[in-house]
């Protein structure tokens, strides 16, 4: 180590500045200014100090993982100006991050949700609008996006551009069929769009969150329901009825397989919860 930690410290601080929000700063700053409180050398960066700060004062996982965060960057800092030939913060490693499950209705929540008829100024637009979510698994930004066109009301298919501008077909099903009918020939605003409001313009991704929101709350259902929550539901439930990975990815547009494996572990959980609930010598 060539140099004072403090002096690169406040030297890595100026630098940081021009880059990082204030906050950001202030963070990275207190977490060195405590390395540098718990070496008794000011001129110690290495593996095994760094390693022992982190057991003392990085005992949750998010609190290490951030301090972690901030030795890496000072180190890459001290390797630009030359106080370090190697970087200390290499051999360390994050702590273990839980991916978060993405949370679903179960299918009788899903019910609930889509049996109501009366919610709001446009019920038969906004039913046929959660239908179609859950039926389809679309994103809120896909379904807003979805002109009158691009459906095919005989073959109960549409064309959806998703993530990175890519076009896939999505099929729905029967509920959701009859739904899209009743609204489209209803006394529906005229316009390209499949959704539109009172203008005849395209829904926002905004109002179509607003719309399942309002639908949850009036079935009884957590307020933070969103499109996401019915497009989980959506792949949880297709999978709990024995459909395979691999159409699952197709029909929820992911580019990578790994990405839709986590829904294996939802329905993994489901069948535990149904097991659990179920079994007499669940205990």
């Amino acid at each position: 180590m060539n140099g004072s930690l403090a002096e690169h410290l406040e030297g890595f601080l100026v630098h940081l500045s021009a880059r990082r929000s204030a906050a950001t700063v202030r963070s990275y700053g207190s977490d060195l200014r405590q390395y540098l409180a718990f070496v008794a050398d000011d001129s110690v960066f290495d593996t095994s100090s760094l390693r022992l700060f982190l057991r003392k004062h990085g005992g949750q996982p998010v609190s290490r993982a951030r301090k972690l965060s901030t030795l890496r960057a000072f180190a890459r800092y001290l390797r630009t100006v030359g106080a370090l030939d190697a970087d200390p913060t290499e051999p360390l490693e994050a702590p273990y991050k839980r991916k978060k499950l993405p949370k679903s209705l179960n299918q009788p929540q899903a019910g609930e949700l889509l049996d109501q008829t009366t919610v709001g100024r446009t019920p038969e637009r906004d039913r046929a609008l959660l239908e179609l979510l859950y039926s389809a698994g679309l994103r809120a930004a896909e379904v807003v996006s979805v002109k009158l066109a691009d459906v095919s009301f005989g073959e109960r298919s549409l064309r959806v551009i998703g993530k990175g501008n890519k076009e896939r077909v999505v099929f729905y099903g029967s509920t959701a069929a009859a739904a899209l009918d009743d609204y489209v020939r209803g006394p529906r605003v005229a316009g390209s769009a499949l959704f539109t409001n009172d203008k005849g313009l395209a829904l926002t991704t905004r109002t179509v969150q607003n719309i399942v929101k309002r639908w949850a709350i009036a079935a009884g259902l957590p307020p933070e329901t969103s499109p996401h929550t019915l497009r989980h539901s959506f792949a949880t439930h297709l999978l709990d009825g024995g459909a395979d990975l691999k159409t699952v990815q197709q029909l929820l547009g992911h580019e990578s397989l790994a990405t839709t494996q986590i829904y294996t572990h939802v329905s993994i959980e489901r069948l535990k919860e149904t097991v659990a609930k179920a079994h007499p010598k669940s205990g």
